[in-house]
C-alpha cells in the first residue's frame, strides 16, 4: 500500500506510523495510507516565511502572473494521469473536469489578471488623496504582500480546485503557501503538487503540502499569516475559535458549506423553457460529484400551485441518470467519496424525514452500472418534499451532503425570500424566470443572504456556467452560516493577502514609493521627447511641456462638422440661457484631441501606437479665444512578454495628460497608453 508523503521544506517526508488508510471510494480497495505524524510544523513555517516568502515578494506581479500560466501549462500536460487518479475518488469524468482543469483554468484567470496590476512587487489601492492646498502634502493607499503564508485548510469534495483556486491567488499577491486537503481524498492533491514540484516553476517555499492532521500549526501562526478554511461550518467555528488565532489576529476565511436554494418564478408554467431549464440545474446540482459540493441545491422553492408538477418533472430527470462506476463512460453519477460519508448523509436524511418524505429515490436502494453497491460508496438521489416550510425549519437547519435535495411551496414571492433566508446565509442562490421585475424584487429582497445569485432565463442559459460554479472574477463566499468569507474574487481576492498602508508625504516622495507618477510631483524635462525615448528608458515623471495653440470659434465649428457633435452647447448662441456656459464651448473631445496634437512627436520611433484613453475628465470650460498647453508626464509602465509569432519586445505606457489654459488651471486631466518599443528591438 502506498504510503502519501508531505511536501515539507523542499523534501517529501512520509508520516510516522502507518497513518489512515485512503481507499477507492467505487471499489472500496485499500490504496493508499496518509499521515502527518512526527512532522515539524514549526520547521515548515520557517521555511515559508523565511525562503518562499522573500522569493515571492520580490517579483513583479507580471512576473508572478507569468509564472501562474507556466504551471498552468504545464499541468495540462499531465491531464490524463490526474483523470486516472481522480477516477478513485468516485469522481466520474464530468465530475473531475471541474475539479481538475477548473483549478487549471483558475491558474490561467490569475495569470491574466496581472493585467490589472503594476509592473512591480507593491501596489497602490484606490486613488492619491490631496491633503493640502498647495499640493505640496498627499496621501495614498499601498499594498504589500504579507511577509507570513497562507495555510489553506480544503475540503475533501475537490481536491485540485480548491487547492489551485486559492493558491492562484495568494502566489499572485506574492505569499507562499501551505496546503492542508482533506485526508480522505489527499492522494490525488498529492499527485498534483508532485508534478507541481517536479516542473521547477515555482520558487522553493512557495507551496508545501499535509497530507494529514495539521497538528499544532494553528498554534504556531502570527498576524502575518492568512487562513482559509473550507469545509463544515461547526468545524470552522473550531479552527477560527483557536486561542491563537484570536491573540494575533490572524486572518481567517471561512467557505463552510450551505443550505443554498433555487426559486421559481410565478411568471412560469411547464410550457415555458425555463421551466426545463429550472428542472435540469437541480438535477446537475443532484448529481454532479453526487451532490458533493458546498454550492449544491438542497432547497427548491416553487410556487405552491407548480408543487405537484414540479415534483414530477424533476424526478423524471433524475430517473435518467446513470450511477455506477465512475470511469465508465455510460456512467454520470459516481460514488459518495466513502463509506463514512454516505453513512453521514443517510444519518442527515433521517433527521429531514421528520418533516418531509421521500418522492423519489430510495435510502437503501440504487441500480448501478459496473459496480457494487455493498464495496462502493453509492447511493441514490434523494428528493424530499417538505410541505410546511414555515412550520417546519429541518430543510433549512440540516444539510445532508450528497445527493438530496428538498422541495418546498410558497404562496407569493415574499414568501420566497423569506424561505430563502431561513437558512441564515448561503454560498449562492438561483432565481428562474423571464420576468425582470420578479428578478429584480428577488435580488434586492434576497440578496443579504447570499454570496452570489443568478437570474437564470432563456436569454442567458446556452452561455451561463450554472448555479454551483464559482467564477475567478467574482466573490466566492456567503454570510452568516456560509462562513462569512469571501474567496476570488478578481483584484480583491489578490488583495486579501496583502497589507493595505496608508502613506502620507510629498508627491514627489510617493511618486518614488509606488513607481506611479503623483499628480504635482517634480517633472524632469529634458530635450529629447519622451516619444523618441525607447520603454527602457523612459522614467517615471519625464515630462514635454508643448507649444500653446490658440481654440478658436471656427475650431468648434469644423470639429462639430466633423463629428457630427452638434449638441446646443457647442454651436447655438440663442440657447445658452439657463445653462452654466456664457458662450459656445469647445467640444472637450475636440480639446483631447488638440492636446494629442500639441503632445505627438511626429516622427516615427519607439511609439508603436496609442492603446487607449484610460480615464478623462473635463475640468472646466474652454471658449474660442482660450490658449491651451500641455503637460505630458510619464506615468506608469509595464513590459509586456513577446507572444508566438510576435518579434518586437515592448511594453505599455501611460502618461499623465494635464491640459491647462491661460490662467494656468487644468481644463482636462487624462490618462492614455501608448505600446512603446523595447531598445533590445533596435538594430
Amino acid at each position: 500500500m502506498k504510503k502519501l508523503g508531505n511536501y515539507i521544506a523542499g523534501n517529501w517526508v512520509e508520516g510516522e506510523g502507518e497513518g489512515q488508510t485512503l481507499f477507492d471510494a467505487a471499489s472500496g480497495k485499500a490504496l493508499y495510507q496518509a499521515g502527518s505524524k512526527g512532522i515539524d510544523f514549526q520547521e515548515m513555517l520557517d521555511y515559508g516565511r523565511n525562503t518562499g516568502n522573500p522569493a515571492l515578494r520580490k517579483m513583479s506581479f507580471q512576473e508572478r502572473g507569468r509564472m501562474l500560466k507556466a504551471l498552468a501549462l504545464h499541468l495540462q500536460s499531465h491531464l490524463e494521469e490526474f483523470y486516472t487518479i481522480s477516477y478513485q475518488t468516485g469522481a466520474t469524468r464530468a465530475d473531475s473536469w471541474i475539479d481538475i482543469e477548473g483549478g487549471i483554468g483558475n491558474l490561467f484567470s490569475y495569470a491574466s489578471l496581472r493585467r490589472k496590476f503594476p509592473d512591480e512587487p507593491i501596489c497602490t489601492d484606490g486613488e492619491p488623496v490631496n491633503l493640502s492646498k498647495n499640493h505640496s502634502f498627499t496621501g495614498h493607499h499601498l499594498l504589500i504582500p504579507r511577509e507570513g503564508v497562507a495555510l489553506h485548510i480544503n475540503a475533501y469534495n475537490f481536491p485540485v480546485w480548491g487547492m489551485l483556486e486559492k493558491i492562484a491567488v495568494n502566489l499572485l499577491a506574492g505569499v507562499p503557501a501551505i496546503v492542508k486537503p482533506a485526508t480522505v481524498t489527499s492522494f490525488l492533491t498529492e499527485a498534483v503538487v508532485r508534478e507541481i514540484h517536479a516542473s521547477g516553476i515555482l520558487p522553493a517555499g512557495a507551496l508545501q503540502l499535509i497530507c494529514g492532521s495539521t497538528g499544532n500549526l494553528l498554534d504556531l501562526l502570527n498576524s502575518q499569516d492568512t487562513v482559509t478554511f473550507t469545509g463544515s461550518a461547526s468545524t470552522g467555528l473550531k479552527l477560527k475559535s483557536n486561542p491563537n488565532i484570536l491573540r494575533e489576529n490572524v486572518s481567517f476565511t471561512m467557505e463552510a458549506d450551505s443550505l443554498n436554494c433555487i426559486v421559481l418564478g410565478e411568471d412560469l408554467d411547464p410550457s415555458r423553457p425555463e421551466w426545463d431549464l429550472f428542472v435540469k440545474e437541480i438535477r446537475k446540482e443532484m448529481t454532479v460529484k453526487a451532490g458533493q459540493k458546498c454550492t449544491a441545491i438542497r432547497r427548491i422553492f416553487v410556487p405552491e400551485n407548480r408543487l405537484e408538477e414540479m415534483g414530477k418533472s424533476i424526478s423524471k430527470a433524475l430517473a435518467q441518470t446513470v450511477i455506477g462506476n465512475p470511469s465508465n463512460e455510460k456512467v454520470r453519477m459516481g460514488s459518495l467519496a466513502g463509506q463514512d460519508q454516505r453513512k453521514e448523509v443517510r444519518g442527515q436524511v433521517q433527521k429531514l424525514l421528520a418533516s418531509s418524505q421521500i418522492i423519489y429515490g430510495s435510502m437503501d436502494e440504487v441500480e448501478l452500472v459496473d459496480a457494487d453497491s455493498v464495496k462502493g460508496a453509492f447511493m441514490s438521489p434523494l428528493l424530499l418534499l417538505n410541505e410546511h416550510p414555515f412550520a417546519a425549519e429541518d430543510a433549512h437547519g440540516i444539510e445532508a451532503f450528497g445527493p438530496v435535495s428538498t422541495l418546498m411551496p410558497y404562496k407569493h414571492l415574499d414568501d420566497a425570500i423569506a424561505l430563502s433566508k431561513k437558512g441564515k446565509g448561503s454560498l449562492c442562490s438561483t432565481m428562474v424566470t423571464a420576468n425582470d421585475r420578479i428578478a429584480k424584487q428577488y435580488v434586492v429582497g434576497a440578496g443579504t443572504h447570499h454570496g452570489r445569485i443568478l437570474i437564470l432565463n432563456q436569454d442567458c442559459a446556452k452561455e451561463s456556467t450554472g448555479h454551483g460554479s464559482p467564477l475567478p472574477m467574482l466573490v466566492h463566499g456567503g454570510p452568516g452560516r456560509a462562513g462569512g468569507g469571501e474567496e476570488m474574487g478578481g483584484e480583491r481576492g489578490v488583495k486579501h493577502y496583502m497589507q493595505r498602508v496608508a502613506i502620507q508625504g510629498s508627491p514627489t516622495t510617493l511618486t518614488a514609493i509606488t513607481s506611479i507618477y503623483q499628480p504635482y510631483a517634480k517633472q524632469t524635462l529634458d530635450i529629447k521627447h519622451p516619444f523618441k525615448k525607447y520603454f527602457e528608458e523612459l522614467q517615471i515623471g519625464d515630462t514635454v511641456v508643448t507649444h500653446k495653440r490658440t481654440v478658436t470659434e471656427s475650431d468648434i465649428s469644423q470639429f462639430a462638422n466633423l463629428s457630427w457633435d452638434h449638441f446646443y452647447v457647442h454651436t447655438d448662441h440663442t440657447s445658452l440661457e439657463g445653462t452654466i456656459f456664457e458662450r459656445p464651448v469647445a467640444h472637450g473631445y475636440f480639446i483631447l484631441s488638440a492636446a494629442a496634437g500639441l503632445f505627438v512627436d511626429a516622427a516615427k520611433g519607439p511609439v508603436l501606437l496609442n492603446y487607449g484613453i484610460e480615464t478623462c475628465r473635463f475640468l472646466k470650460p474652454v471658449y474660442a479665444g482660450t490658449t491651451i498647453g500641455v503637460r505630458l508626464t510619464c506615468m506608469e509602465k509595464t513590459g509586456q512578454e513577446l507572444k508566438e509569432g510576435e518579434s518586437i519586445p515592448k511594453g505599455i505606457v501611460k502618461w499623465y495628460v494635464d491640459v491647462y489654459d491661460d490662467s494656468g488651471e487644468s481644463v482636462l486631466i487624462a490618462s492614455i497608453l501608448t505600446m512603446v518599443r523595447k531598445k533590445t528591438s533596435a538594430i
